[in-house]
């Protein structure tokens, strides 16, 4: 059942979300609600995901318990504001945020992490 309203594929258990990050290179995951801080995030990711074909794009419910690899992760301690956004690369965690973030905070992320192919 997808709980986000977004046209980012959206990862629905914890299991699909591990499969996800180790079978692709590159991955963002913006685990989150349909909020304020949220929305914006969700269409830059819809907006990339056009343009950055190395990267695969995905989104979470944040309340679901199935998120929980994310809400819990080291990365993600102190966290205050949502969304919860991870950047994988083979399978790893390279870069966490938190909160709104701008089209250029996220390219940069990108950039810095998932060279373009």
């Amino acid at each position: 059942m997808k709980l986000l309203e977004t046209n980012i594929h959206e990862i629905e258990t914890a299991s699909e979300l591990e499969n996800l990050i180790n079978a692709n290179e590159n991955v963002m995951v913006c685990a989150g609600r349909m909020g304020p801080m949220c929305i914006p995030v969700y269409d830059t990711m819809e907006e990339l995901e056009e343009e950055r074909n190395n990267i695969k794009f995905y989104s979470m419910g944040f309340d679901t318990p199935e998120a929980a690899p994310i809400r819990n992760a080291t990365e993600c301690r102190g966290f205050m504001g949502l969304p919860f956004t991870m950047y994988y690369k083979n399978g790893e965690v390279v870069k966490a945020t938190s909160s709104i973030q701008s089209m250029e905070q996220i390219t940069g992320i990108l950039d810095e992490h998932f060279s373009k192919s």
